[in-house]
């Protein structure tokens, strides 16, 4: 569930592949999968559930920023060769990178269905000390996944930064972002 690529992976390689603060990326949506994943196995799975106008809000947020986020990854696939400028990106203020990493997580409600209702949900069904194991499972392979993407996108950056692979990564983010957001209407209809 960690890996499937949404809009939370999708922004740590975007932000791996221009070296924009990364690692800080990282352990942010790290820590937000943490927290979330331990309200959700300790008891807030069921809250969000049953609170219909919270969790309406949260989906509808997400689709409006999902389509936001979608139109402005086809507007960097259509744009010049020459605009795509990583050193430009680069340049980005680190309160940004933190403001839009924070709301690419929590404004995203896969984000709650995947940590705090489903894995919630699996791990509140255990027993302590196995309750406590499975968030210490579940939060291992997050911390591990989210920095192996942004030190993979570090990494992989020369071939991930070239024009035509970049207008790619940018066609298939903006699909994937609409997909997302279509089924979040679809499950609100």
């Amino acid at each position: 569930m960690i890996i499937a690529i949404g809009a939370q992976n999708a922004w740590v390689i975007q932000k791996g592949i221009a070296r924009n603060y990364p690692l800080l990326v990282a352990a942010i949506c790290a820590l937000c999968d943490i927290t979330l994943i331990t309200l959700g196995v300790y008891g807030a799975g069921a809250l969000l559930a049953e609170t219909q106008w919270l969790m309406n809000s949260v989906t509808i947020g997400g689709i409006l920023f999902l389509g936001w986020y979608g139109l402005n990854s086809l507007r960097s696939a259509l744009a010049p060769a020459g605009s795509l400028d990583i050193e430009s990106e680069k340049a980005v203020s680190l309160s940004r990178v933190v403001s839009g990493t924070l709301a690419v997580t929590l404004l995203n409600p896969h984000v709650y269905l995947d940590t705090v209702m489903i894995l919630g949900g699996i791990g509140n069904q255990y027993q302590e000390p196995d309750k406590m194991i499975f968030v210490l499972g579940t939060v291992s392979a997050s911390i591990v996944w989210f920095f192996t993407l942004a030190l993979g996108a570090v990494k992989l950056a020369p071939v991930l930064s070239r024009p035509k692979v970049r207008k790619g990564i940018d066609l298939l983010i903006a699909t994937i972002m609409w997909v997302i957001a279509a089924s979040l209407i679809m499950r609100m209809i």
